[in-house]
């Protein structure tokens, strides 16, 4: 293991009673060739059985693992995050969710393209639920879930977002310098500076599910910040998992509170990391 002083990135890792998932995702961290990172875990409240997963794979994995938890309460990832991002102990952050697995460039990609004054963007590639359930340890050590030719034998279908696990060099550049996709603050793969984050307030509290990722980039924009596209170079696969939390309500509250955010410029919430007294 690294001491603690060489670290200079942590990730943070949010979870909520997948502790099968967030197996997977943690054996993706232990498999990165860039390894001066913390993982800082941001748990909605997930039960003992996260917390048994935790303590064992601690003993298996070479980094430091801090795990911020908070009792249930519902859908509450805008307040977890803020917790954890109060945790890190470096000055750079990668944020992803604890369904999707970083390949082995994952953490190395975002270092080596890290820039003051900007944040950066990548995308996920969703497998189907039964090649979530069918990739093992070995699995993931190996790269097989990663491996457009083992994937589809097992039933992946054609798709141009295959692209995602194929491109490198100058295909990874062509591709995103042209996608279509904004490069948005995405939770499932995003890092910024410590520092950039702590300006604005974290996340507003109020949101939950539906867009409170988007809504932290959009504040970073409005505070003078940039973003880089990522999307075809740091790659993670996410695996398949129901929405339960998924509401109308939710979306249609978090829409509003962006048109807000939007009209007015603003770049600093009264609801994020730092309370109204």
């Amino acid at each position: 293991m690294y001491p603690m002083n060489r670290i200079d990135t942590s990730i943070v890792i949010s979870t909520y009673n997948s502790p099968k998932w967030l197996a997977k995702v943690l054996y993706g961290y232990n498999n990165q060739t860039y390894r001066l990172f913390e993982i800082v875990i941001a748990d909605d409240g997930s039960s003992q059985e996260t917390f048994d997963l935790i303590e064992k794979i601690q003993k298996e994995v070479f980094y430091p693992i801090v795990h911020v938890w908070h009792e249930d309460n519902g859908f509450q990832k805008s307040q977890i995050l803020n917790k954890a991002i109060k945790k890190c102990s470096s000055p750079y952050i990668i944020m992803s969710d604890g369904d999707c697995i970083p390949r082995f460039d994952f953490v190395e990609i975002h270092v080596k393209h890290r820039e003051e004054g900007f944040f950066l963007s990548g995308g996920y590639f969703m497998l189907p639920m039964h090649i979530s359930n069918l990739i093992s340890k070995q699995d993931i050590y190996d790269g097989h879930c990663f491996d457009l030719k083992w994937l589809k034998a097992n039933g992946l279908k054609p798709s141009f977002k295959n692209n995602k696990l194929t491109s490198t060099g100058l295909k990874s550049w062509v591709l995103n310098l042209f996608t279509p996709t904004n490069a948005s603050w995405n939770g499932h793969n995003a890092s910024g500076w410590k520092k950039d984050i702590m300006a604005i307030n974290g996340f507003d509290e109020r949101m939950q599910y539906g867009g409170q990722d988007r809504e932290l980039g959009e504040r970073l924009f409005n505070n003078g910040l940039k973003s880089k596209q990522i999307r075809y170079s740091a790659i993670c696969v996410h695996l398949d998992h129901p929405r339960s939390y998924k509401t109308k309500a939710s979306i249609d509250k978090n829409l509003e509170i962006r048109r807000i955010i939007k009209a007015e410029n603003r770049s600093w919430t009264d609801y994020g990391i730092e309370k109204k007294k």
